[in-house]
């Protein structure tokens, strides 16, 4: 399928409406050209190297809004297509978290995408600015170990939040330099047209999975024509006008999640719950989370909090790997309290969320405001009342206006509609958000549905992998309402 955007009477391209999305020249440090080389091993604690990964700098601007001022170094990788004869052309895979490295992923040998793709694509990804080896956000790891819970239960810890985030920002700020302040995905955008540029490519296929959607959708904004074709994958939508709105959303995703876990329960014996009041279960762990009597799955002499607890359990419905949640939770029930004390970390550590208070507006005005939100998660959501997702909330508490906030995509002129494929039952980037991105998008997006499980549905089925492989390689875009069946999760 393909179809073509009428061009304007001016004879320019629609570009982006949105405020701040505002196309930027490209500096002439972009286009030079890259030096590529073996990837190394980097130490004990870094990812194998796999034959054939090779590794570059580009260096771009540490603000975009001021191409030609300082620049920094951003890590990139790439494999070249297997059977150059039959390449493609580029395709950018957009890590997710925030926080993933797509320099590890390209360099442990990028299995993340099927032979066919491998084969007629250079796949390249980098490390988006503020992770990895892109000038991370660096912290102190003794105050970062110091991270209030997001539930919070008072007007002084309400207080206290707000006092902590504010000097942990200038801590990280300190220990990361001026790139600290420019890490929101509005300038990563400009990152993805750097390599493209460098690339010596007009155009680049884009593959990008849970936040790495977010950079995509706002590429395709930004760059219409220079997008060949675009899968996003797990899908984030960044139009959540309230925290109320964003965790109601996130909430859902996780309990509905929780509900397959617990229909599966039922319905085999091979959950080590089988049989049990689950509900009432999770209910009493929490409970006793909350006076320090749960062990830390990893880490058993420490105790944890009913927020990390359920950050647990949310994380575990990701594969979604049900067989070991429910011995887990078992296991958790039969339990002694722990004994141990956490050890105070030294020197510096890593900060991969700090990038989401950059992209994200949703303040909270008051504790009574706060507290009337997690009375609502609690009430719509009685098993994933802390979703994930909170801590994102809390942790932006007292922080300036974001510099990329949220807003409905405005995608206009490309030639090819992009590719929307999500589980119907993912607990981290829920179907409702998919579904409303693609509303966003219009005759610009299609979406692709996975029956079944999990976050991230490319490698959940053939099905799935096949229709996307199609698209990538031969712009084949999928019928409107197509889906394809669920599998068991393995």
């Amino acid at each position: 399928m393909r179809f073509r955007q009428r061009v304007l009477a001016s004879g320019v391209a629609l570009g982006v409406a949105t405020a701040g999305l505002v196309t930027l020249p490209m500096p002439a440090v972009a286009e030079t050209q890259l030096q590529w080389a073996d990837c190394k091993p980097e130490g004990k604690d870094k990812p194998e190297v796999v034959e054939g990964s090779q590794c570059a700098t580009l260096q771009v601007p540490v603000d975009w809004h001021n191409p030609d001022g300082p620049t920094f170094g951003l890590a990139i990788a790439r494999r070249t297509a297997k059977n150059p004869s039959d390449r493609v052309g580029v395709l950018v895979w957009g890590p997710g978290g925030p926080g993933d490295s797509g320099v590890d992923r390209v360099k442990t040998g990028m299995s993340r995408f099927s032979q066919r793709v491998q084969d007629r694509f250079d796949v390249v990804s980098f490390d988006p600015r503020g992770i990895a080896r892109s000038n991370p956000v660096k912290c102190s790891a003794a105050l970062l170990a110091k991270q209030p819970s997001p539930v919070i239960k008072s007007q002084a810890e309400f207080a206290a939040t707000i006092s902590y985030n504010r000097d942990l920002a200038a801590d990280c700020r300190s220990n990361t330099g001026p790139v600290y302040d420019h890490i929101d995905t509005w300038q990563t955008v400009r990152d993805v047209d750097a390599i493209r540029a460098a690339l010596g490519e007009s155009t680049i296929s884009f593959h990008g999975s849970s936040y790495g959607t977010l950079l995509g959708a706002q590429y395709s904004e930004t760059y219409p024509k220079r997008v060949r074709a675009m899968v996003v994958e797990s899908v984030v939508d960044h139009s959540a006008d309230s925290a109320r709105s964003f965790l109601d959303s996130q909430a859902w995703a996780a309990q509905d999640s929780f509900d397959e876990f617990l229909k599966w329960c039922v319905s085999t014996t091979a959950c080590a719950l089988h049989g049990r009041d689950i509900h009432a279960l999770w209910d009493d762990l929490l409970a006793r989370a909350d006076r320090g009597a749960v062990p830390d799955p990893q880490r058993p002499t420490l105790p944890i909090t009913p927020y990390w607890l359920s950050f647990n359990v949310f994380r575990m419905l990701y594969g979604p790997r049900w067989t070991d949640l429910a011995t887990m939770l078992k296991t958790l029930d039969a339990s002694a309290p722990p004994t141990g004390q956490p050890p105070v970390p030294t020197g510096l550590a890593s900060n991969t969320l700090a990038v989401f208070c950059q992209d994200w507006n949703l303040p909270v005005r008051n504790y009574q405001e706060y507290a009337g939100l997690l009375t609502r998660l609690a009430r719509n959501n009685p098993d994933m009342r802390y979703p994930g997702q909170l801590m994102a909330v809390s942790m932006c508490l007292g922080m300036p206006q974001a510099d990329n906030p949220q807003h409905r995509l405005k995608v206009r002129g490309l030639d090819d509609p992009i590719l929307l494929i999500n589980a119907r039952h993912d607990p981290a980037t829920g179907y409702n958000w998919a579904r409303s991105v693609e509303r966003q998008l219009g005759r610009y997006g299609v979406l692709l549905t996975y029956e079944g499980w999990g976050h991230g549905s490319y490698n959940s089925s053939p099905c799935m992998q096949d229709t996307v492989d199609a698209y990538l390689l031969t712009l084949d875009v999928p019928k409107r309402g197509a889906s394809c069946p669920a599998l068991p999760p393995v």
